[in-house]
């Protein structure tokens, strides 16, 4: 077979141009590299000659700027120096006597104005002292010798003190200083200060804009310091263009750029006065980087940030180059630079490149187009030959005949090719079988995917790391996202944010047991979250490896609807829909099991409304259950949806807070449904308003056991009640201990009746002015066979809420009748005061069985005086009035017990039928040492006299308010001057004492 050359076909993709083209592009390279080298070492020699020309001018610019400089340094110092000596040193040369007329000004200042003009003073009155009258003397004198000479070098001098004392010339600033002015609150100051603090030396401010001399200035500041202490500053300010105006570059190439090293630019070729007046009226500095072009703020940056004293580089403007030059002023904390264009020579080094290189390029067009026709006739016509047959190969002509093989790389090439084509057409073979096999395989696998697609189950797969890759409709019609909102998101984000605490319950059983199942909300987009029952399953490889998992939820709403309704009816209250106390104790059961692991904390309330039975039974029931049902609906308002709120019965609450850690968080809450509670409620045409007393336990502190906690609860609101209502109080160990022993004295009380472990104890009431027992206060006493005496504020409110009272009261009653007949037969008889409690008092009872005993015992009524407190008669008046009247008709006497602590008013007690009035101890203790307490004992007595009422005074100690008493007229006294309460076995030894008092007063 005779191989001829196949036509070209390949263009400007052809190995022959592309060779022809390499061959040029290296003889091109080439040369231009080694022009380029040559051209470079040149280029670099004059810049460098470029760099150190401008760096000598740069260096002598900074030089004899530095020059004046130290010089208004040396300046400022010496003024310093003069004005410490004359001012505030006791050896001063120059006589400065001087009186200089001060304006006490209305708006808080001093001023003063010196004669000449040429200096004034400032003041705040508040700092005004016979030192700085001295100071504004004397600093008006030595200004008018050295300003004139100082407002040469500076346009102005001042000095300033720590207490905003300001002298300076010209007088425009002391002047003009609004009333509320400080320079030393000024952050320059402050800045100065702490600055000069340290080093004691003269220091220059940064560059600000002075709005009283309307100029940018920098300050020179030198500290003035007598004995080490820091007394204030003397300064000048120097104008910032009169500062620039000492930095002449003398070149009109040249451009100076001086800027700090807070980037705020202070000179520039296009910075003009008016531009720095615009930056002064908006109060702030004109940064570098709004005026200096990119190239140039790099280099400014790299040289603020390095902090170099010298720097040298170059950049471009306006497509320019330049080179700069940039030098430290250490003392100002300024950067100064000179920048300029680049010489001509090297644009006469630019035209050189470009004859150069057209040079080089005509050499690798030469050279390529020999090399292309010794490259065709060697390889390229082969190689064409080779390319034709596979192409031809590659377009399916599968029997294309190959160039024979030979000796040389390109035969060996040719061989190569043709086995291949063997095997290639071996591999389209097994291709073609695997194609079908595949397709078969993708009909199966299409068929599971419209399963999953139209199953009625949410289906979710996830990658081995639980993270989602697919969501079928299902899953997009159950929750209404996007498929967007699934993409790449973490599997277990489908659960909706009220089931976050099985979240990592979930999360372990996934990461240990690679599979979940279970009931959970999944979240909806705006629509409430759905019940689903969630399985979660792996996905396995050949090998057992885990590569992904699938998640499918069925939605059980309905069924979790059904399960809600039955459990409303089970575990809620069909009144106010709140929890009822099954559900209450099943929540509080869980609440204290998550709080047993350590990482949960709850609160408990327990609490009742303070005034619903009085509502309930005015009112009736429709009105209560009306209330019930706002207190619930206004509860549920208010606290959260994660907080159980429960009604136990009747007009009892409890609620469990979730999260609450503190007290404080507690107390927060307490206070909100109190203030609930209160705002007014409309029961029909009424309108009531009701309060919650409130007990609180903390979970876990308090304790981990349910009946334990609730206990405690409970304690707690009965402290909150015996506070006053409409509070709220926490539980403690002391409310348990008062419970446990609250708890002891009620069993106690029940044996010490049957076992009548109970005394009666008697305290005389005596006449002081004969010394005469006239009656006694009957006093229990309770003497436990282990405890000793129990005080009787510890048994008697107890035995009032137990209602032991009453059984109680009746035996102090019968045995009171007794010790009056025993008295009487012994032909001392007196009166006997018994004390009535509350609950005694509205015993139906009482006045049948106190008319029995009266009988049965023999006694006098009259001597039978019945004690109340005012509190008592003040809860419903009109039925207190009646039953005083139904005990006045047996012939008993009534006293009003510690009168003056209650709240009755004088329009009840002129009402009531009392007889005795008893002044509380509290206002006789204090008898002479409070004259409050004097007065108002007066009072009750003269009160007591005018309604025609007998007045007995309690707690009486001393002679001195014996005496007291004697003098306002009240002569029955009752108390330990007299003696204590006593048995009735010690009376003897009573009326022995008497008639020994007496016989001493008859004496003496």
């Amino acid at each position: 077979m005779v191989y001829r050359r196949p036509p070209s076909r390949f263009g400007l993709n052809s190995l022959s141009v592309k060779l022809s083209l390499l061959i040029s592009a290296i003889c091109l390279i080439a040369g231009v590299c080694a022009a380029a080298l040559m051209l470079k070492s040149e280029e670099k020699q004059l810049v460098f000659e470029e760099h150190e020309v401008l760096k000598s001018s740069t260096d002598l610019l900074v030089k004899q700027f530095n020059e004046r400089i130290q010089t208004k340094l040396n300046i400022a110092q010496q003024a310093n120096n003069v004005v410490t000596e004359q001012l505030f040193q006791e050896n001063s040369s120059v006589n400065l006597k001087n009186k200089s007329q001060l304006q006490f000004n209305s708006d808080g200042t001093i001023r003063s104005a010196s004669a000449d003009g040429l200096s004034a003073a400032f003041l705040p009155q508040q700092n005004y002292s016979p030192f700085y009258k001295r100071l504004f003397n004397d600093s008006e004198t030595l200004w008018r010798i050295i300003s004139p000479t100082l407002v040469h070098d500076f346009f102005n001098f001042y000095l300033i003190t720590n207490d905003d004392f300001i002298r300076v010339s010209p007088p425009n600033w002391a002047l003009n200083a609004p009333a509320d002015f400080s320079v030393t609150n000024g952050s320059t100051y402050k800045y100065i200060k702490s600055k000069l603090g340290t080093e004691r030396s003269p220091a220059w401010s940064k560059v600000y804009y002075d709005k009283v001399w309307h100029k940018w200035v920098i300050s020179l500041l030198v500290p003035v310091y007598v004995d080490n202490e820091f007394l204030g500053v003397t300064g000048s300010d120097i104008a910032l263009n009169k500062l620039i105006s000492f930095l002449p570059v003398g070149d009109k190439e040249k451009h100076l750029l001086v800027f700090n090293s807070k980037g705020q630019l202070l000179a520039h070729p296009n910075l003009n006065p008016a531009l720095l007046a615009d930056y002064a009226g908006e109060n702030k500095g004109l940064s570098t980087n709004e005026l200096v072009n990119p190239e140039l703020q790099s280099i400014i940056d790299d040289v603020i940030r390095v902090k170099l004293p010298e720097y040298a580089n170059s950049f471009k403007k306006n497509d320019e180059a330049h080179i700069i030059n940039i030098r430290k002023i250490d003392d100002l904390d300024w950067y100064i630079g000179v920048y300029k264009k680049r010489s001509s020579t090297l644009s006469a080094l630019q035209d050189l490149k470009l004859k150069f290189f057209g040079l080089f390029i005509l050499y690798a067009v030469l050279v390529a187009l020999l090399l292309h026709q010794a490259l065709y006739q060697l390889v390229l016509r082969r190689i064409h030959t080779l390319v034709h047959a596979v192409t031809g190969f590659g377009k399916g002509q599968l029997l294309t005949e190959f160039p024979p093989e030979n000796k040389d790389e390109i035969g060996t090439l040719n061989g190569s090719f043709r086995d291949m084509t063997v095997e290639i057409r071996k591999l389209i073979d097994g291709l073609n079988q695997r194609i079908t096999e595949k397709e078969i395989a993708e009909k199966a696998a299409n068929r599971l995917s419209k399963a999953v697609a139209f199953s009625g189950t949410g289906v979710v797969i996830t990658d081995a790391n639980f993270v989602i890759e697919y969501v079928n409709p299902k899953m997009l019609e159950m929750t209404g996202y996007p498929e967007s909102h699934f993409n790449r998101a973490p599997l277990l984000s489908i659960i909706a944010s009220e089931m976050a605490i099985l979240v990592d319950d979930i999360n372990i059983d996934l990461r240990s047991r690679n599979y979940w199942r279970g009931d959970t909300l999944i979240q909806g987009l705006n629509k409430e979250p759905i019940w689903v029952s969630l399985s979660v399953s792996p996905i396995r490889e050949d090998g057992g490896e885990i590569t992904s998992y699938v998640a499918s939820a069925q939605d059980i709403s309905f069924v979790k609807e059904s399960q809600r309704k039955m459990e409303q009816l089970a575990y809620f209250d069909t009144l106010t829909g709140l929890a009822n106390r099954t559900f209450f104790r099943m929540q509080l059961r869980k609440s204290m099991a998550l709080a047993e692991r350590g990482h949960y904390a709850f609160a408990l309330f327990y609490f009742d409304l303070d005034e619903f039975k009085r509502i309930n039974d005015t009112l009736g029931h429709d009105a209560g259950d009306q209330l019930l049902i706002e207190v619930a609906n206004r509860l549920k308002k208010r606290l959260r949806a994660e907080d159980t709120i429960a009604r136990l019965g009747g007009d009892e609450f409890a609620v469990l807070l979730s999260g609450i850690e503190s007290q404080e968080h507690a107390s927060d809450v307490a206070n909100t449904i109190q203030k609930t509670l209160n705002i007014p409620i409309k029961l029909g045409n009424n309108e009531v308003i009701v309060s919650a007393s409130i007990g609180i336990t903390m979970a876990p502190y308090d304790s981990l056991e349910e009946d334990q906690l609730l206990k405690h609860a409970d304690l707690a609101m009965y402290e909150a009640k015996a506070k006053g209502r409409n509070t709220y109080h926490f539980y403690s160990q002391e409310l348990n201990a008062a419970a446990n022993e609250r708890l002891f004295i009620e069993n106690e009380l029940r044996i010490a009746l049957k076992e009548k472990q109970f005394v009666v104890h008697y305290q005389p009431q005596v006449d002081s002015r004969n010394q005469k027992v006239i009656g006694y206060e009957a006093l229990l006493r309770w003497f436990h066979p282990t405890e000793g005496l129990i005080p009787p504020d510890k048994f008697i409110p107890i035995a009032e809420a137990t209602g032991l009272i009453v059984e109680l009261g009746e035996w102090v009653l019968q045995e009171s009748c007794d010790f009056a007949v025993r008295l009487s037969e012994q032909g001392l008889e007196n009166n006997i005061s018994i004390n009535l409690s509350a609950r005694q008092f509205k015993d139906s009872n009482l006045v049948p069985t106190l008319s029995k005993m009266i009988i049965r015992s023999g006694v006098s009524a009259k001597r039978l005086h019945l004690e109340l407190t005012e509190s008592m008669l003040m809860g419903n008046v009109e039925a207190a009035i009646t039953q005083l009247h139904e005990l006045k008709a047996l012939g008993i006497s009534i006293s009003i017990d510690d009168f003056g602590t209650g709240y009755s008013s004088l329009s009840y007690l002129k009402r009531f039928p009392v007889d005795i009035l008893k002044i509380d101890r509290s206002f006789v203790k204090d008898i002479p040492d409070d004259t409050n307490d004097m007065e108002i004992t007066a009072a009750i007595i003269a009160m007591a006299q005018k309604l025609k009422l007998d007045v007995v005074a309690e707690g009486v100690e001393t002679i001195e308010q014996m005496q007291f008493l004697q003098n306002n007229n009240c002569f029955i006294v009752q108390g330990y001057y007299y003696s204590p309460p006593i048995p009735e076995y010690d009376l003897p030894n009573l009326y022995e004492k008497l008639n020994e008092l007496s016989i001493s007063e008859v004496t003496n």
